[in-house]
Parts: structure tokens; sequence; C-alpha cells
């Protein structure tokens, strides 16, 4: 059926202005304001950027144009510019005057009026914009591997100083960047881990750097009480809560620390003249800390000791007393039981007590002649303390636990007031982190630990981490610390974990770029809980933005694959998330038992990702999935 003819139309003004000139002149003047602002704000800061590095020139100067293009509201502007199919500069950012020229260019020439092209203006424009970002991306990280334009960086356990096979494995899984954290372990175990990073690396016939992060005044709960010596033993059950594997109970002379057959749930000490003459088959009986009756039958023996059954739950602790049947006389006490790790129960409506040193307990209750006292735990920095005021928030544990301060204390503490922990309440444990995202705190980027643990840097890292940079002069301060070593060329990661380091970024990025190589890791942990879960998104994209203005690798971190990494099994949210990482140069993830299984996800995740999405811009790969669709026949994607 031949389709019927058309008559011709014309567009009406009303509906489509098109390239009316009342419609383009507008823009071009708005263009042109904005061009001023941009170009008054690089002249103001002209001293800034007289101290930057030649190599980052360019991108000094094109952040100073994309902060003054980002000091106003442009969605007007940019639908506008949409609706004439020009660019709304929203993907502007490694090249923002270069892409102001180019619309304004082309206004012109649509309004037939001349232009004259501006390149000796602008600092970069798309093609070495990137190339630059690149370059920088290069000297801190290293190259990528073939296929993967996203680097991977794995926090390394203190376990792989002893361990270099582990290491071997995660180079072979997809390891890029060894980070090191020097708030944990020892200089010897940094440095044998730098070394087995190394060793693998060229047996893998590929580069892959060492990142070593600085402790930095990272506010922790100080030690706790250790909780009572208790061992609990429990069988296996079904869902039926029939016994299908007994609870193993190794038994050794006290105070051996030798092995004890094949695996067990817990390995206790008994005297040794009561242990030798034990033999498979034996009873022991016990009333355990409930005084519960139980009963075990010796099941292994071994030259070291014995494998006893226990087909019931117990509760083990010094108290209990062991008899070995039918010879009720010859008994023995439990030793080496293991003291629990010190817990603090809170639940809202809570008091605890935050004080500047001390050993920290639970809540007291009434006793004689004293009176019912809080929970308490000290903090690390207690110079930390002084700033805190009454209605400050704190939070603790990556904002497990959320609180008010109600009060100052003699002697220098606070008094908080629990208000956000689960149902049911949270244990709050020692070496947890503290965040108070209302106080002012005016401590230093670099500890006298880290200027002790520095010199093991220099020695042994190629990038150095500096953690709770909050101002330029952080970052000065580390540089001055680098050349006094000799060190000047060292690479600096500067890790943003705080609401007042994040509103510092413009300034911080500036000092970066005075020295030869330098990148921003986002700390999205404390991020979250400093200014908040619900801000986290936008925090994260307005510094993804600002860096790549700025030419500037970035490191998306914590919590990545987190799940997977723990427990072998990853979220559907993390998945998504570990995606969006590929808008960075570099992602990290941390430890866990399942480290290698994140490692080879994140690598597959980066790979497949690289070919949908370049930093905000969409790659328009065809859709294998929807191919043939139409006709019944679609193909896998």
């Amino acid at each position: 059926m031949t389709a019927p003819h058309l008559p011709a139309t014309s567009v009406s003004p009303a509906i489509d202005p098109g390239w009316d000139p009342a419609v383009c002149e507008p823009l071009i003047e708005r263009l042109w304001a904005l061009r001023r602002q941009m170009t008054a704000l690089a002249d103001r800061h002209a001293d800034r950027l007289a101290a930057i590095n030649p190599a980052h020139q360019a991108g000094a100067r094109n952040l100073l144009h994309y902060l003054a293009l980002r000091s106003g509201d442009l969605r007007p502007l940019q639908l506008e510019l949409s609706r004439l199919g020009l660019s709304s500069l929203g993907r502007a950012e490694p090249h923002v005057l270069a892409s102001i020229d180019k619309v304004l260019g082309l206004l012109h020439r649509l309004n037939g009026r001349d232009w004259t092209p501006r390149d000796p203006d602008e600092p970069v424009g798309s093609r070495a914009s990137t190339q630059a970002l690149q370059r920088h991306a290069v000297a801190l990280l290293g190259r990528t591997p073939p296929g993967r334009d996203v680097r991977i960086m794995v926090t390394l356990p203190g376990e792989a100083a002893a361990d270099p096979g582990r290491i071997d494995a995660m180079v072979q899984a997809g390891m890029d960047i060894a980070r090191i954290n020097c708030a944990h372990d020892t200089p010897a175990q940094w440095q044998a881990m730098a070394e087995a990073v190394r060793l693998a690396a060229r047996r893998a016939g590929r580069e892959v750097r060492v990142l070593m992060d600085l402790g930095g005044p990272k506010l922790r709960t100080g030690p706790i009480e250790s909780g009572p010596e208790v061992v609990r033993l429990r069988p296996r059950r079904d869902e039926l809560g029939r016994v299908i594997a007994p609870a193993r109970l190794a038994l050794r002379p006290a105070g051996s620390a030798r092995p004890v057959g094949a695996e067990a749930d817990a390995v206790l000490g008994v005297d040794p003249d009561w242990l030798a003459p034990l033999k498979v088959g034996d009873l022991i009986s016990l009333k355990d800390a409930r005084r519960a009756q139980r009963q075990l039958e010796i099941v292994e023996r071994h030259a070291d000791g014995v494998i006893a059954a226990l087909s019931r739950s117990a509760y083990l602790t010094a108290d209990v007393v062991l008899r070995h049947e039918p010879h009720r006389d010859r008994r023995s006490a439990l030793h080496d039981l293991p003291a629990a790790q010190g817990l603090l129960h809170l639940r809202r409506g809570d008091r605890l007590q935050l004080l500047p040193e001390g050993l920290g307990h639970e809540a007291r209750p009434v006793g004689r002649g004293r009176r019912a006292q809080p929970a308490s735990v000290s903090c690390t920095l207690p110079e930390a303390l002084a700033a805190v005021r009454r209605g400050d928030r704190i939070w603790f544990d990556d904002g497990r636990i959320g609180g008010v301060v109600r009060k100052r204390l003699d002697g220098g503490g606070v008094l908080v007031e629990i208000g956000s922990a689960r149902e049911g309440g949270e244990k709050l444990a020692a070496d947890k982190g503290i965040n108070l995202p209302d106080t002012a705190l005016d401590l230093p980027a670099l500890t006298a630990q880290d200027l002790q643990d520095l010199d093991t840097v220099v020695a042994t890292a190629d990038l150095v981490g500096l953690s709770f940079c909050q101002s330029a002069d952080d970052v000065r301060r580390l540089r001055a610390e680098l050349a006094a070593r000799g060190a000047s060329t060292l690479g600096l990661m500067l890790k943003i974990e705080t609401q007042r380091g994040f509103a510092a970024l413009p300034s911080i990025l500036l000092a970066a770029m005075e020295g030869p190589t330098a990148g921003v890791m986002i700390a999205r942990g404390d991020l979250a809980v400093e200014c908040g879960y619900e801000r986290l998104a936008e925090v994260q994209e307005e510094m993804l933005w600002a860096c790549e203005a700025a030419h500037l690798p970035v490191v998306w971190a914590t919590q990545v694959l987190e799940t997977l990494a723990r427990t072998g099994r990853p979220s559907r949210a993390e998945i998504t998330d570990a995606a969006m990482g590929e808008r960075a140069e570099c992602v990290m993830l941390n430890k866990g038992p399942h480290i290698m299984d994140a490692i080879r996800m994140l690598d597959d995740i980066l790979r497949r990702m690289q070919e949908h999405q370049s930093k905000k811009r969409p790659l328009l790969r065809a859709l294998r999935a929807w191919r043939g669709a139409l006709d019944g026949q679609g193909a896998p994607g």
C-alpha cells in the first residue's frame, strides 16, 4: 500500500523558535558574562597560579574556571542550549573555557556573526584535558592492565607480612596498588609486605605500586575492660534441632601452646597429671556456669592432648570442674580461658561518659556506698575533647551509634546521650572511630607518630597517604617533611574524610598541584558520618567533578564490595556501587576473608562498565542484548 503524499509544512516559531536571533542573542550575552567571570577568578588568583607546578598549570586554571562556572544556577541556560541542539555544558569539567567557547562560536555562526577561535586563552581542549588526567594518573598510580582503564587498590591485612603467597594471589587476581595502613602493625611488617608486593609484581611481569597511609589524628575509642572469661560450646543442629555434629573441645596441659589434633571449637588447658591417663571412650562430667549437668566423651587421643565431644550446649568458666568418670575424685580445673573482648552495650537513651583517659567499662548499678555510674570509654586524642560543646553530635563506629553531648564533665570529659542505635542496642568496642561533625577540631594532619613513621614510608612506598587532610596547610606541611627527607617526588594521596576537608577541597587541590604528583581519596565511610548519609551521594559527585576539573586522579574508597569480601556473597546494592566507581581512576577494596573473590568480581565489573561509561559521559556501545528482539531472536549481551 502506497503511503499518502503529505504536503510540505513549516515549523511554527511559536512551537520551535529555532535559531531566531531573538533567542540566540541573549544566550550569547549570558555565555560571554560567564566567560568573563571565569577569567576574572583566575586573574584574582594569579599568585596562587604562580606557585603551581608547571605540569599542573592547565589543571589549576581549569579548576578556577570550573568554580566560577558552578557559582550560579545554570539550569535555565542549559535548558535553552539543549533546545537548540547545542551542548548544555553538562560534561565541561575537564575543559571548561573551551566548552564555553565552542558553544559561543556555534551561536555566533548560527546568527551570522563572525567568530575568531580563542584557543590561546583556553588552558586545555577536550583532547588535551583527557590526556592530562591520564598522564597524571599514570604518574601517581601506575599504568592500568590491558582491557581495564581503572585500577584496583587493595588494603593488605597484617597477616600478609608473613604470607607472601597471599600477596601473590592478590596480584594474580588483579590488584594494581597495595595499600598498607600505618595505623596498624609495625614498620618491619610494612616493609615485609612491600617487599612481597614487588616480588609478586616482578613474577607477574607488571607494575604494582605501594601506598602507605599515615595514621593521622584519628579519633578512636580507648581500651575497655575485658568481659568474663567464658567459652560457649554449641553442637551443630539441623532445622528440627537434632544434633548433626557435636561440639569439639581440645584439652592440653595448662600453659601449653602446642596444637591438638584437627580443628576444635575451643582449646583449653587442664592439669597435666589429670590429662595423662585419659583415653578414647572415657567420659568427663561437669556442671557448667549455669549449673547445668553436662558430659563429654574423649573421641581422639594425641601426643599433646585429647579431643572431647559434647552433644549439648555448655558455658565454661574458670569455676567449672572436670571429673573423670567413674573416678569422680579425679578432678581438674580449667585453665587458659581466653578473655572476652571488652564491649559496651548501648541503647537509645543510655548515657556514656567520653573521657580523656582511663579504662572503659559497662554501666555500673548502685552498690554499697556507690552511686550508679554510666558506661564510660576514653578517647585516643584527649585534646579533641576540649573543643566539644554541649549540643554537639557525636558518632561512633562508622555511624552505627550516635548521640548528643549533654554536658561537660570535670576533668575534661563529656557526657553523651545515645540517640541512634538499632532496636535492642549496639555493642561498642575499643579502637572504633569517633566522628564529631559539629565540632571545629584544630588538629594537625601529621601527628608525632606520623613523623616517625614517615621515615619508613619514604624508604618503602611509592605513594604516601595523608589521613584527615583538612586544609592546604596540611598538604604543604607534608610536602615540607618529605623534602626534608629527600623525597619531594613521592606521590601524595590526600584522604578527604571530614566536612572541613570537603569544604576546603578547592584550596587543598591547588596546594596539591604545587608538587609533581597527587591524587584524592574519597573516604566515603567517614564522609557519610560527617556530612550525613543523605548527603553522601552529592558530596562524592561534587568531589569527582572538582578533581576532574583539576585533572587529578581519584580513588573511590570505603565499603566497596564489603559484604562480598566479608561473607563471600555480594549485595545487589554494592554491585551497583562498584560499577559507579568506574568514573574514578582507582577503586579501593578493604581486607576480608573473601578478598580474592572481591578483586576478581571488581575486575569483571570495571571491564564491563568501561564500555558504557567514561566519567559522566555515557558511551553508546551496541546493545547486543536486544539485537533481533523484535523478531523474537534476542541475544545475550
